[in-house]
């Protein structure tokens, strides 16, 4: 049988009816009326389920999660190609990619949470887009992976509430991994290779709880993540790292299904 366990707030209520009960100035009518209604609420909160994040709770969240980057992600003034014309106003761009995320919080007491988020791998393609003879272009350049895992603290503001939003911020740390070039791009560039190198920055998040039962929940947050990286390219006379890093700084929404024990 599950052990019901009752806030002390409730409990600090029912032992105030109890007393009125109990005390020799109330008449008997008086005391009978209360008595039910002492029953009425003992019994309402034996059987209203635990909502509450409590201290020591693991709250685990699987779902949906896109990765929103910023528009013009680096800027390279100019990229020539092998035709002989000239990318002007020249950027690159990263696109939203989608995938599954999870996340695990830990409870330290009713408000204070430590949050870990993960996720499948990320895979977004980037192109350079400006202009040519004035005419506005957009090269698909290649694709990328990423990986963005994210440990934050976070406050929650109703921990007793069916409606549960709360705040983070944290540090995130994103590896990138099997980039890949358009077909087409080293003989038009002359860039033979790409390599965007890992980041470390800031994470600030937003969200909330809706709390179905003493277990199951759904969750919805938004999350901005600072992912600033070097761009390094492999060019016929050796490595060259762009002076301008590539400056991601993704929005990060969930859509998540969670379970606490």
């Amino acid at each position: 049988m599950p052990v019901i366990r009752l806030k002390r707030k409730y409990v600090e209520r029912v032992r105030a009816v109890l007393l009125l009960i109990e005390s020799p100035h109330k008449g008997s009518q008086m005391k009978k009326k209360l008595g039910i209604v002492a029953t009425f609420a003992v019994a309402a909160l034996m059987t209203v389920p635990v909502s509450a994040h409590e201290g020591g709770t693991w709250i685990v969240k699987g779902g949906f999660g896109m990765v929103s980057p910023q528009d013009n992600n680096m800027f390279l003034d100019s990229l020539p190609l092998a035709d002989g014309s000239v990318i002007e106003s020249a950027y690159i761009q990263v696109d939203d990619g989608s995938s599954l995320v999870l996340s695990a919080t830990y409870m330290l007491n009713d408000n204070w949470a430590v949050d870990i988020l993960g996720a499948w791998p990320f895979e977004h393609d980037f192109e350079v887009t400006g202009t040519i003879d004035g005419s506005s272009v957009a090269v698909p350049v290649g694709k990328t992976k990423h990986l963005p895992p994210t440990v934050s603290i976070q406050y929650h503001f109703a921990p007793d509430a069916t409606f549960q939003p709360f705040v983070g911020l944290g540090v995130n740390y994103t590896t990138f991994f099997s980039e890949d070039l358009e077909s087409g791009i080293p003989d038009a560039t002359g860039i033979l290779d790409i390599d965007i190198q890992d980041s470390t920055g800031l994470a600030a998040q937003l969200g909330a709880d809706w709390v179905f039962d003493e277990k199951w929940l759904a969750s919805f947050d938004v999350r901005w993540i600072q992912i600033r990286s070097d761009l390094e390219l492999t060019v016929d006379g050796g490595v060259v790292t762009l002076p301008p890093t590539l400056d991601i700084d993704p929005w990060v929404f969930s859509l998540t299904v969670g379970y606490k024990f």
